[in-house]
């Protein structure tokens, strides 16, 4: 069983890497199944000697050719860390079986019995004057007999569980074999194979349409494997397909609309369907309305980043004639994270029909505040991503927010706007908002907001429970100060009786250096960065103050702080010796790091375009 999860990537991705200091990313700005030299016989080999769903653990990074210890044994796969086996005597290897000449030709399989078949017996099987005399074994009194072993005996879900520690969200890089210790399970009982399949199945991930072209074939040969699947997810799908030019892609119709259609249809219990911007344009009109009338159980829709122009025509085609979609959807976490093309109208037929919505992530698109005050009442939002919604009214938000049922138990909760474009919360609006957001919030982003000193107090008893706060402008470093130590100005008592705060992270990234006033950050009278101001542990900045933190490294190693970067972000973070925090919360369903600026819809590690959104933009 491999448990180290580090290292991996896929197209595009940017995924968490744990172990170190927080804010520290991997990133892949290409296709990482480009990077592997590889034959062509090597890749097909790759992709098809294996189960489709890319769920397997990490194995470690072994060279192929390592020549197995002594006594050991051989590797039935050199790169797992199962078990090996060992041959008997007269085992020549698989090369020397000696089959007929006329059928080789025709000889596809490498079964055993069907090898048997077209010999009369193989080289390493032994006659009887060959026959050695082998010691006999006796029964211990109380062994257990095959099949009966103590771990088989488990529970099918507890047996699960400790299967389930072998899967991973992220997919290997380039075509390296993916499931390995799950696929040496399958081989192992009966009751292992029917719990490991579950596992294989339960959650696909879709790295590339070859392994598409795979599963859906794995799916429409034996209709009830499809029946497992709970999720799809096509978040690290890689484009170039092994190099492959678009023509060449169109033409192999691995992953296309129908195919697609197909698969929908094979797997009826989906829960999970997870997408992005690398297939919008294979979101055909038909497989929308399987998503949205379809599929009674699904409760996770991401299309993030989708928008096409095939995408918004076959959406709006779906939503054109509304008497056809139910009146009330199953959908429960919906993410249309950056579909920036999608109309109006759209918001306003689907959000009514969202009776149970939890998690909406409505970022960057045209979601209007006629849309927002459509959510039915018995919805419960505890995830709400606002951010850059330029058609939304300051006005409506903070009546929403304050006054409709859907949005009393908030959890995380996103306002960002780019004050170049829309400013959506100026300071009377931040003054009304601030009083009345949820005892629940964990996550709140008001960057692009009008700040100023007087909203201090109002910040100060949502510190007490937040624990990443994103700033807004026009504050200066004695402001922010107010956030983790009591006034010295006030009475003794007042400052006895201070609660401590509760923030891991601060975003002063709309702060300019001159505000910012890096002079005083790191003089010896400001407790931003000394263990008085602990937990806090991250502080995203902008660029301009980057710029200046990167001539100023001897200073940040004497106060015990780095600089990270990913994209456009760079953050201030504390070092420390040992972690003993690593920052995973249940409301980031899968994240550790902080300031993530997407709502995941479905509980996963950090990773393909999925981590791009979350923290690099």
């Amino acid at each position: 069983m491999t448990t180290d999860r580090v290292d991996r990537s896929s197209f595009s991705s940017v995924k968490e890497s744990h172990g170190g200091i927080a804010q520290s990313f991997t990133d892949s700005k290409t296709s990482s199944y480009l990077r592997n030299e590889v034959s062509n016989t090597d890749n097909e080999d790759a992709i098809l000697d294996d189960f489709v769903s890319t769920t397997g653990s990490r194995t470690p990074e072994l060279e192929f050719e390592r020549q197995p210890e002594l006594g050991s044994g051989m590797l039935t796969n050199p790169q797992s860390n199962l078990f090996a086996f060992t041959p008997c005597d007269g085992f020549r290897g698989w090369k020397d079986i000696p089959l007929m000449a006329q059928t080789i030709k025709n000889v596809k399989s490498k079964s055993y019995s069907d090898l048997a078949r077209l010999h009369r017996g193989f080289q390493w099987e032994i006659s009887d004057r060959d026959r050695m005399d082998l010691d006999v074994v006796t029964e211990e009194k109380g062994a257990l007999q095959t099949g009966k072993s103590r771990l088989e005996s488990l529970p099918t879900e507890l047996l699960g569980a400790i299967i389930d520690q072998l899967a991973t969200d992220i997919p290997p890089n380039g075509f390296s074999a993916r499931n390995i210790d799950l696929m040496s399970l399958l081989l192992t009982s009966h009751t292992m194979h029917s719990v490991t399949l579950a596992t294989l199945y339960n959650q696909v991930t879709i790295p590339h349409s070859r392994i598409f072209a795979k599963f859906l074939s794995h799916v429409s040969s034996h209709p009830a494997l499809g029946t497992i699947v709970r999720r799809l997810d096509f978040s690290h799908f890689n484009p170039t397909c092994a190099g492959m030019t678009a023509r060449e892609r169109s033409e192999t119709m691995n992953l296309i609309p129908e195919t697609l259609l197909r698969c929908l249809s094979l797997t009826p219990n989906l829960r999970e369907f997870l997408a992005q911007e690398h297939i919008d344009n294979d979101l055909s009109s038909e497989v929308l309305k399987t998503l949205l009338c379809d599929l009674p159980r699904l409760k996770a829709l991401d299309l993030c980043a989708c928008s096409s122009a095939n995408f918004r025509d076959a959406f709006t085609n779906v939503l054109s004639t509304p008497d056809l979609l139910p009146a009330a959807l199953p959908i429960t976490r919906l993410s249309l994270h950056e579909c920036t093309i999608l109309p109006s109208s759209t918001f306003d037929i689907l959000l009514p029909r969202l009776p149970h919505l939890t998690h909406l992530d409505v970022a960057h698109t045209r979601i209007t505040s006629t849309a927002l005050q459509s959510i039915p009442p018995t919805a419960r939002l505890t995830h709400l991503n606002l951010s850059k919604c330029s058609f939304l009214n300051g006005a409506a938000v903070v009546d929403f927010l304050s006054t409709h049922p859907a949005a009393q138990h908030l959890v995380y909760l996103n306002l960002a706007m780019d004050p170049k474009s829309h400013e959506m919360l100026p300071a009377t609006l931040l003054t009304a908002l601030l009083p009345r957001l949820p005892s629940t919030l964990r996550s709140l982003n008001l960057n692009g907001s009008k700040m100023d000193s007087t909203h201090i107090p109002l910040l100060l008893p949502l510190s007490k429970h937040i624990e990443e706060l994103g700033l807004g402008r026009h504050l200066s470093l004695p402001d922010i100060q107010a956030l983790f130590v009591p006034d010295e100005r006030l009475p003794l008592p007042q400052q006895l009786s201070w609660t401590p705060h509760s923030l891991r992270y601060i975003d002063v990234s709309d702060l300019s250096s001159a505000e910012l006033d890096l002079g005083s950050l790191f003089g010896p009278r400001c407790p931003v960065l000394k263990s008085v101001a602990e937990p806090l542990e991250v502080i995203e900045v902008g660029a301009d103050v980057l710029k200046r933190l990167e001539r100023s490294k001897p200073v940040l190693d004497r106060v015990g702080w780095c600089v990270k970067e990913a994209g456009r972000r760079a953050w201030l973070v504390r070092k420390r010796d040992r972690v003993t925090d690593d920052g995973g919360r249940g409301w980031k369903w899968g994240a550790c790091y902080w300031g993530m600026r997407k709502v995941p819809v479905a509980r996963a590690e950090v990773g393909g375009m999925y981590g791009h959104y979350m923290f690099k933009r």
